[in-house]
């Protein structure tokens, strides 16, 4: 049975052509169901909202799907709707990956060199029991209160050895494949879980 995709994108890579080659690789396909999910994104839609409308359409928009697949850019990781997008589908139980798409060519034909990680940029601080936790930002260096998302009780107690740490999400096992490189057209299915 195919998974429900929510795909969290700099909309800057739509313009540039490489979001939409994941985003619609299935229309190559001979069954939706083979390409391993179905699109759930809202870029056209969030183009027209402010920032309550976005986080009501993003929250929607995410629900009825188990997965997020983050699409790498060369600005994703600073967006701020990305970072929300991320730690939104991590609080409801999302399975969170990323995939680099830099490496498709544009609509110019040229390919860049692959984006910053933006699972280094997020990070969970947890509580020294514990039980809930801070979201952060690496803003100019320094690890700061994410505030477009408040802290959280935990649905289970943490493991011991995070209590009253931070950790940056790429530390928590969140995986990031390149479309190119890892052979996306034929492996997403795969990595969607």
């Amino acid at each position: 049975m195919a998974k429900r995709v929510f795909f969290s994108f700099h909309y800057k890579d739509v313009i540039d052509f490489r979001a939409n080659v994941v985003r619609k690789h299935w229309v190559l396909k001979d069954d939706r169901e083979e390409a391993g999910y179905f699109d759930a994104s809202i870029w056209e839609e969030a183009k027209k909202q402010n920032e309550i409308g976005l986080k009501r359409l993003i929250n929607g928009a995410l629900e009825g799907t188990s997965t997020t697949c983050v699409l790498i850019g060369s600005d994703t990781y600073a967006r701020p709707w990305v970072r929300y997008e991320i730690i939104r589908s991590i609080y409801r139980g999302n399975r969170v990956f990323g995939v680099h798409i830099n490496q498709i060519k544009g609509k110019d034909q040229l390919i860049k060199t692959n984006g910053p990680n933006p699972f280094d940029y997020l990070a969970l601080k947890y509580s020294d029991d514990g039980t809930k936790v801070e979201v952060c930002e690496a803003v100019n260096g320094k690890w700061v209160t994410y505030t477009k998302f408040p802290n959280y009780t935990l649905k289970k107690t943490a493991s011991v050895q995070r209590w009253g740490k931070l950790f940056k999400l790429s530390s928590l096992g969140y995986k990031i494949y390149c479309w190119s490189a890892d052979d996306g057209y034929n492996n997403f299915a795969t990595w969607v879980g």
